[in-house]
């Protein structure tokens, strides 16, 4: 009887090796690989009166099909790990990259299927544009979208004791003291439910969270 021949299988490839930090923006920035999540649906507009648009605003990307779950549910004792024990991911990036890499790593994560109010994006240095532009409308407005939940949420990182824990919190190390980052670091990844992203100088991170990341 005639052997048939199997076919390939094609197996996953692990995390490609981290891009060697660069001053400015001269090699792609390595993109996170956030943990496989159902599609999310497009992000709602803001009820109220209508606000001149922001200078930066998160949208998942069109035709941007949502990564598939992998094979097989996740056990009940998996799922309580990950919440247990966030992954760090760190992305090797200089001061005035970090912002950038960190705008990245947002893109990434919608277009692989996380909700937009699944994400907090935390700056050490100059605040994103984002939450500059919803500041001039006043705090008030500015924290019940926070609370609202249903979009990516900007915050600098001497409020980020404020915030509340998201299941993705994403670091820019984009300037400031050494002690603002010091003090950030713990409590976003307090703050991180699956995963937490860090964009800046890999020295300085590992110095803070400990050479395991």
């Amino acid at each position: 009887m005639p052997l048939i021949p199997e076919e390939p299988q094609i197996h996953e490839s692990a995390q490609g090796p981290r891009a060697t930090p660069a001053s400015g923006r001269t090699a792609p920035t390595p993109r996170p690989v956030p943990g496989p999540r159902p599609a999310a649906p497009p992000r709602p507009g803001r009820p109220g009166p209508v606000r001149p648009a922001p200078p930066v605003q998160r949208a998942p990307r069109d035709g941007v099909a949502a990564k598939p779950e992998s094979s097989g549910p996740a056990t009940p004792a998996a799922a309580t790990q990950t919440s247990a024990t966030p992954q760090v991911q760190l992305i090797p990036a200089s001061a005035e990259g970090a912002l950038d890499a960190a705008e990245e790593a947002v893109d990434l994560l919608l277009d692989s299927g996380r909700a937009p109010g699944e994400v907090l994006v935390i700056t050490t240095g100059e605040q994103h544009p984002w939450a500059t532009h919803e500041l001039s409308f006043g705090e008030t407005s500015y924290w019940a979208q926070h609370d609202a939940r249903d979009d990516v949420f900007y915050a600098d990182a001497a409020v980020v004791g404020r915030a509340t824990s998201r299941p993705v919190v994403v670091v820019a190390l984009n300037g400031g003291p050494d002690t603002v980052a010091a003090a950030a670091l713990p409590l976003a990844l307090g703050r991180a439910g699956a995963l937490l992203i860090v964009c800046g100088d890999p020295q300085q991170i590992n110095a803070v969270l400990g050479a395991g990341v």
